[in-house]
């Protein structure tokens, strides 16, 4: 059935349902992150952050907001934005491979919804945490608090761990109710609302002469030249034959057939960079709320600051160390010889009893190389702001991470639109080839 795809989006009922309840959800997100807490003096915050990123060029600021959609210098109910959540799941993950019993739970029928609940009571304790230290730093900043400070510091740490937990759940409503990965577009949805200003940052930097436009253009045609690689490499894939003999089944005889496996050149497309940063994001925020009443945490934020080198290599290694780490859960190569045993496959030149051997060879030579340039990409945002002097906020949304989760994240959500129009016997969004998800 031709006709034009958008249109078509939105003849489709359950679709255009889907689509409108998370469009409902991102206004919701965006309200929030303006909504100051109780107590507060948006004024005297305006004043503190204007003079701090005149005379800082840290930019921890910035960098926490890069994540929460600008909702941390607003001391707004979404100031934590979803990275707890996120940290909390990491953690889960590892205490998983740690501890057997833990293991065991998830296993169990029904253990997948009690790992669920751990995690959601880990996401409060982190909030609990980060709140307090939010709480601290906001008594330093003058005329910020209007009200009694154990009031507003019982006020905040409530109202910014519900706000968390409130988006915690609104990202679920949007993976079972709406279209796309719900935590992913929350991401998807603060970085895309950033955008504006940092154009309009880079517009008065030009105006007033402060970078010169043909340094501009320059960057400008290297990031439209990533923005294609990061597609290529994120659709990229390596295909390993299986062969199937004849089976019977019951009463059935199925005849042989040739398939596939396909090994993405980066599986685990952009959560590697999310896990990164959000661990990251953790001790940054720690440092830089705790740092004006301790010393020691102030040292330690400016070491570790998002522009120093310390924190580059950091977060690097935890790229790659998070794409080996996802790869080995959500692409079990013991679990899938298994099943490619159990249903009578074999892949061509390989003995059975290799399969194993091999496709963790395979997957290990793939890695390395995507967890590389996922590395790479996530940096240059830092080494562009360095040889053509952009402002942090421009160089950290026109690149690095902020490119790879919006690529990574639109990729997926356009293979659900596309496959829910195919369903309906619809033409896809694309007219050749097809979008390729990557399962975020």
């Amino acid at each position: 059935m031709a006709g034009n795809p958008l249109i078509d989006v939105f003849r489709i009922k359950d679709l255009r349902e889907r689509i409108i309840f998370t469009i409902v959800v991102l206004v919701v997100f965006r309200i929030g992150t303006i909504l100051p807490i109780p107590g507060i003096n948006i004024n005297a915050l305006k004043l503190y952050f204007s003079a701090q990123d005149s005379a800082s060029p840290l930019g921890i600021t910035d960098y926490i907001d890069f994540f929460t959609g600008g909702g941390f210098s607003n001391f707004s109910v979404f100031m934590l934005g979803i990275m707890p959540y996120i940290s909390m799941s990491i953690i889960m993950q590892l205490l998983l491979l740690v501890f057997p019993k833990l293991k065991k739970i998830s296993e169990q029928e029904g253990g997948r919804k009690k790992i669920q609940r751990y995690t959601r009571y880990g996401t409060v304790a982190v909030c609990l945490i980060q709140s307090y230290a939010v709480t601290i730093y906001a008594r330093n900043i003058p005329d910020a608090i209007s009200i009694n400070l154990l009031a507003y510091s019982i006020i905040a740490m409530i109202t910014v761990t519900t706000g968390t937990i409130l988006l915690m759940w609104l990202g679920e409503q949007v993976t079972q109710r709406g279209i796309g990965n719900g935590i992913s577009l929350i991401i998807f949805a603060g970085i895309v609302a950033r955008m504006p200003q940092a154009f309009y940052i880079l517009v008065q930097k030009i105006r007033d002469r402060e970078l010169n436009p043909v340094f501009v253009i320059i960057v400008l045609a290297m990031f439209v030249g990533i923005i294609a690689l990061v597609i290529y490499e994120q659709q990229g894939q390596r295909k390993i034959p299986v062969h199937y003999a004849k089976r019977v089944v019951g009463r059935k005889m199925y005849g042989a057939q040739n398939t596939y496996i396909p090994f993405k050149i980066n599986p685990s497309g952009v959560i590697p960079v999310i896990f990164a940063s959000s661990v990251m994001a953790f001790p940054l925020q720690l440092f830089g709320n705790l740092g004006v009443k301790y010393r020691w945490m102030a040292s330690m934020s400016y070491w570790f600051r998002p522009s120093g080198a310390p924190y580059l290599i950091t977060y690097a290694l935890l790229i790659i160390f998070f794409a080996y780490f996802y790869t080995q859960v959500s692409l079990n190569p013991v679990e899938i010889a298994k099943q490619i045993r159990e249903n009578g496959g074999s892949i061509p030149g390989i003995r059975t009893e290799k399969i194993e051997a091999y496709l963790s060879r395979i997957l290990n030579r793939i890695i390395l190389p995507g967890s590389m340039f996922l590395a790479f990409i996530a940096v240059i945002p830092t080494i562009i702001q360095k040889m053509f002097g952009f402002p942090i906020q421009v160089s950290m949304l026109m690149g690095g991470t902020s490119l790879l989760i919006m690529v990574g994240v639109d990729l997926d959500t356009m293979s659900q639109i596309e496959g829910h129009l195919k369903m309906h016997h619809h033409d896809g969004i694309v007219r050749k080839g097809k979008i390729r998800s990557r399962n975020l």
